[in-house]
């Protein structure tokens, strides 16, 4: 990586950490708001797609992009016994994040900052990863789903839930109408921060589709991965896994 390119990235990294803490009092109100509820049901979706976690004691799952911390909380009351590292790059989400825990969650859910890029963590040390709206802000991508593939234990299984590509027309255009136009200014008159809601659109415009996303993650050296659409596209969940430790390499 060239030195201007990676300084490009880092300036990138930083312009979205501060808009997501301008936006952290209003994310979760508009999470629900805008996805009319529904982002709730995906989350709780995600969460299902780490079920081999049921099988083993004392899992440990990193949350990537945790935000202000509803996967976090799934993931524990999915799975009683699960302890959580809950890691986001804006400080005021996982603060914001933090309020929301009750006393059993407080002890399962560790927050920390941290660039998905360069994970504070060991080679080999969780059981899965959860990512929720939150690879879209990461650049390259490659060096996180290279990142996430090194902390996996064998057979871990990396959960991402991402908006599908907007360039697709969907319910006759509706939703494209919806993303575009009605997006931006609705995230404006609640929040006050157009900025943040158009930078939302552009970045789901510009994402790839589920199929290069698939096979983005299998050139980052993941065994098998799967998609399942739901909301009719809007959103995917790719579930990539981590080669078994018989498997050959």
């Amino acid at each position: 990586m060239d030195a201007a390119g990676s300084g490009n990235r880092d300036e990138h990294g930083r312009r979205v950490a501060v808009m997501f803490g301008r936006i952290a009092g209003w994310y979760d109100f508009l999470n629900h708001f805008l996805s009319f509820g529904l982002d709730l049901v995906w989350r709780k979706r995600l969460v299902s797609h780490l079920a081999p976690l049921a099988a083993s004691g004392g899992p440990v799952v990193l949350d990537l992009a945790a935000g202000t911390l509803d996967v976090s909380r799934a993931i524990v009351r999915r799975y009683p016994g699960a302890r959580v590292a809950a890691m986001d790059f804006a400080l005021p989400m996982l603060v914001r994040g933090r309020v929301k825990l009750d006393a059993r969650e407080r002890s399962a859910v560790l927050t920390a900052l941290a660039d998905g890029r360069e994970l504070p963590l060991k080679a080999a040390s969780v059981d899965g990863v959860t990512i929720a709206f939150g690879i879209r802000n990461i650049l390259p991508r490659s060096r996180a789903h290279a990142e996430i593939l090194r902390v996996l234990r064998p057979g871990g299984r990396y959960c991402i839930l991402e908006f599908g590509a907007g360039r697709k027309r969907i319910l006759k255009g509706l939703y494209n109408f919806y993303l575009n136009r009605l997006l931006p200014l609705l995230g404006r008159v609640v929040s006050g921060d157009a900025r943040a809601y158009r930078y939302l659109a552009e970045t789901i415009k510009a994402f790839p589709d589920e199929n290069a996303l698939d096979a983005e993650l299998l050139a980052s050296g993941f065994a098998r991965v799967v998609h399942e659409p739901l909301a009719w596209g809007i959103v995917y969940i790719h579930v990539a896994e981590k080669k078994g430790a018989a498997e050959k390499e």
